[in-house]
């Protein structure tokens, strides 16, 4: 118990030092669990695809439309239960700034495929019954203040024009991780636009949702759906829903690179900010050492004080940084909410920032040790503070 208090008066012999220690250690850490945090948010979608679904695309690019008359042939393909498709919009409301998602969709079997979006059954029949109905995520419904019954117009971008929708349901997510912030429209009532005003592109589908049967026959089914449509006017791409949620992911993967390469630096900021105190520490007590060492201290007395020294402080600043972080995290999470379905810190990211000021403390500690260490009883007396 001696040794511990020792421990303790030493780490706090210089609070002012001790205490800018601790809070620089508390802001990186914070930072560090921020950007872990961001980025986790950003696989979110990713982690959410189910897997029994797949998604047929072009096999050129997202962009480019498949016939929506490859419906009736997917629909008859060993391992597929059923089958849906949606369409990108890609609209303006008011402003550009305001984005958000907007899929035109199956009305009739695209929700049933998406069980996590959760929608009142009088809502969903509303939805059915009205071609210009629309059913929103809660998120956006909060966002823009929009209710039940309201009206709803965008200005069409790949489908020129003035579209008027009303709103007839609105969904919550299943999850935290389910995305609250879509706008679903009715396919139909896009392509009997398209039909009236730009007939050559009647008829066509940004993409297919596949029910499997068996998700372990993923690969299986993936390669027969497009060696069935090889050759073809408009050949397929299939893969899983999370591969198709990274494919739009890995876009922006400069920038997710940049986030993890900023999260390595700022450990090694929290190792340079508490090396240098130890480092401090160290120079200033070599004559203290060495007397301890005359009063019969062994050197693996030396090596537990210093590096209880260095623990304590990466602990408590680990600590108050995780605290600071589920604070942060909050205000962080209302800013960015439209972009991203959830945004917290979960265990996994507590730990590892935790784990993180550990290993900082006893990396930080390694030199003061050796030197305290190798350095002779006789020179450490020498020196003079």
């Amino acid at each position: 118990m001696k040794v511990f208090k020792l421990i303790f008066k030493n780490s706090v012999r210089h609070r002012l030092r001790t205490i800018l220690t601790i809070l620089g250690l508390a802001l990186a850490v914070m930072a560090f669990g921020l950007i872990r945090t961001f980025i986790k948010a950003w696989y979110a979608g990713a982690d959410a695809a189910s897997p029994d679904r797949l998604i047929t695309r072009s096999s050129v690019s997202i962009v480019f439309t498949l016939p929506i008359s490859y419906k009736e042939q997917l629909m008859k393909m060993d391992g597929i239960s059923d089958v849906s498709y949606a369409n990108w919009f890609g609209g303006i409301y008011i402003d550009p700034k305001n984005f958000f998602a907007q899929f035109a969709v199956e009305p009739e079997t695209f929700l049933k495929m998406y069980p996590e979006y959760i929608v009142p059954a009088d809502q969903y029949q509303a939805f059915l019954q009205e071609r210009k109905a629309v059913i929103i995520g809660r998120r956006l419904a909060d966002r823009f203040g929009w209710k039940i019954g309201d009206p709803v117009s965008l200005t069409g971008t790949i489908y020129p024009g003035n579209w008027d929708f009303v709103i007839r349901g609105i969904y919550t997510g299943k999850e935290d991780i389910t995305d609250e912030t879509i706008f679903v429209m009715r396919f139909d009532y896009l392509d009997e636009v398209i039909r009236r005003d730009m007939p050559g592109r009647a008829g066509q589908i940004g993409w297919y949702v596949l029910k499997m049967d068996n998700p372990a026959r993923a690969a299986e089914i993936s390669k027969a759906v497009d060696a069935h449509f090889k050759n073809s006017l408009a050949e397929t791409l299939t893969e899983t829903e999370k591969e198709f949620q990274m494919s739009f992911i890995q876009m922006a993967g400069a920038i997710i690179i940049g986030l993890r390469v900023i999260s390595y630096l700022i450990i090694g900021v929290i190792l340079l900010v508490l090396a240098n105190t130890m480092a401090m520490t160290a120079r200033e007590r070599v004559s203290e050492h060495a007397f301890l060492r005359t009063l019969g201290f062994r050197k693996y007395h030396l090596f537990g004080l210093i590096l209880g020294e260095s623990l304590i402080i990466a602990f408590i600043g680990g600590l108050i940084g995780i605290l600071l972080l589920s604070i942060v995290e909050n205000v962080v999470a209302v800013a960015i909410k439209q972009f991203f379905p959830s945004f917290s810190a979960d265990l996994i990211t507590y730990f590892t920032c935790m784990a993180t000021a550990f290993i900082v403390g006893i990396g930080a500690s390694i030199f003061p040790i050796q030197r305290a260490m190798r350095i002779k009883i006789v020179d450490g007396l020498r020196v003079v503070d």
